[in-house]
This record gives C-alpha cells, structure tokens and sequence, in this order.
C-alpha cells in the first residue's frame, strides 16, 4: 500500500487514508468483517495471497501489528529481519480466522535480508515469497532478490514519511504493468523488474 507519491506512512507511522479501501466494500476477505474491500480488490487479493507460500517482513512492521498473532493475511511462513531475536513474551493467539487458512503460521527471525529471503524461497517451495514494502523491501529490491513489485495505490498525497522502497535511492527500471486492476480508492498494480 503506498500513496501517490510513494509513501507507505506518515514519519509517525500514520497510514491515513491508505487503507480506506480496506473498509469501504462490500466482501469481507477476513473472518470477524476486519477487511471488506470491493469485489475487484476482493478477486485480485485472494488470488495474490493464495499463491503466496512465505513472506519477509521487518521487525518494525512485526511489532507494529504484533506478527498478527501468528495469523498472517497470506502464506504459511513469515521471516522476520531484525538483528534482534524473537520476544521472549511472544506467545500469539490466532483468534481471528483468514481465508483460506485458519492455523498458525511458523515465524523465523533472521538477521540478513539475503539469508531471510533464501529462507522463505525454501520454506515456499512452488508458491511465491512476498517482501513487505518499506527498508527490508527495499534493501531486497536493491540486492535484486526481487523479480516483481506489487503495489495498491492509494489516491492519497503524503509528502513526506516512510518511502515505499526504504533507503533504496538508485534507479531501477521496471517493466510496463502486466496487471492493472481498479478498485474502490484503489489501484493494484504488478510490475516485473527489469533485469
């Protein structure tokens, strides 16, 4: 999720308007009604996360949502990137149910973006590996461990906050967008990286 300009927060970590999307619809794509987007976000995210084995987050992300209590919105394994090791008090509770899965995934904390990434690629098998957006992101899109960018923009200008791509300030070319899918307050986009 980013803004026009290419944020994903405010400096105080403050998402606004990027989510209304989330909210504003009519399916819900988690149990409890938390999510209900329209039905073209509905078709094209469930699909995203269905093939979705594995995903790299960072520590700050994982302790902004509490590793969503062991229940992440997509893939059966999450590593997380922090020189720091799992809480000691992290026992999560996986009370909300997701699609289509309704266990616990397991949770790894790797200290090395290229290592986590090897991690989840093995942990994902045939499925994909997603890397949320942000520095751990854009420290993976630099190390080009990255083959597609998938990004919701929000029509929204911030500027100025949490880039999209983290610190990552080199120039990359990416390939003219194979999926366009408007929803409500919402446009999904995937790209391939040029190589």
């Amino acid at each position: 999720m980013r803004s026009v300009d290419g944020f994903l927060a405010d400096a105080n970590d403050q998402v606004g308007p990027l989510f209304d999307w989330c909210v504003n619809g009519d399916v819900e794509i988690i149990d409890g009604g938390e999510i209900k987007v329209s039905q073209a976000s509905a078709d094209y995210v469930m699909t995203m996360w269905a093939g979705i084995g594995s995903m790299v987050i960072g520590r700050h992300l994982f302790d902004m949502i509490n590793g969503w209590e062991g229940v992440p919105p997509a893939g059966d394994h999450v590593i997380v990137v922090s020189h720091r090791p799992r809480p000691d008090d992290w026992h999560p509770t996986g009370l909300h149910s997701v699609h289509p899965r309704e266990r616990q995934a397991s949770y790894y904390f790797i200290s090395d973006v290229a290592e986590a990434i090897a991690k989840a690629r093995e942990l994902a098998g045939e499925r994909a590996v997603a890397v949320a957006a942000g520095d751990v992101g854009g420290q993976a899109f630099a190390l080009g461990l990255v083959n597609e960018v998938a990004m919701d923009v929000a029509p929204v200008v911030f500027g100025s906050g949490k880039r999209y791509f983290g610190s990552t300030d080199a120039q990359h070319l990416l390939e003219d967008p194979h999926t366009v899918i408007q929803g409500d307050r919402v446009l999904h986009l995937r790209y391939r990286v040029r190589r």
